[in-house]
C-alpha cells in the first residue's frame, strides 16, 4: 500500500472502533437494545459486529453466559450480527427474554 491509502484505512478502521464503541455503549447503558441492533443487520458497522460483543454489552451477561447462551441458541461464537439467520436471531431474543 502506498502511505496515502495506508493513512486512510488507519482512519477509517479508527472511525469504525469509535462507531462500534459508541453502539455497545448504548447497549450497555440500556437505550438501544440486542433485538434494535439485530433490525440494524443492514449496516455495515452492525454487520461486521461479532454477536459475542453485543451480547456482553448487556447487563449482566459475561463470558461465560454468553457463552452458554450462544450454545444453546446453535450459534458459533466468531458469527458476526450480518451472518446469523433469521431462525438464529429468534432463538437468541427468546434466550434473553426467557
Amino acid at each position: 500500500m502506498a502511505p496515502q491509502q495506508r493513512a486512510k484505512a488507519v482512519e477509517k478502521a479508527a472511525e469504525a472502533r469509535t462507531a462500534r464503541s459508541a453502539l455497545l455503549a448504548a447497549v450497555k447503558s440500556g437505550t438501544t437494545s440486542v433485538a434494535e441492533v439485530f433490525g440494524r443487520s443492514g449496516e455495515e458497522l452492525v454487520k461486521k459486529t461479532q454477536v459475542v460483543q453485543v451480547l456482553r454489552a448487556v447487563p449482566g451477561y459475561g463470558p461465560a453466559r454468553v457463552a452458554a447462551l450462544m450454545a444453546v441458541s446453535g450459534v458459533a461464537e466468531k458469527r458476526r450480527v450480518g451472518g446469523l439467520a433469521k431462525q438464529q436471531r429468534e432463538r437468541l431474543l427468546q434466550a434473553l427474554a426467557g
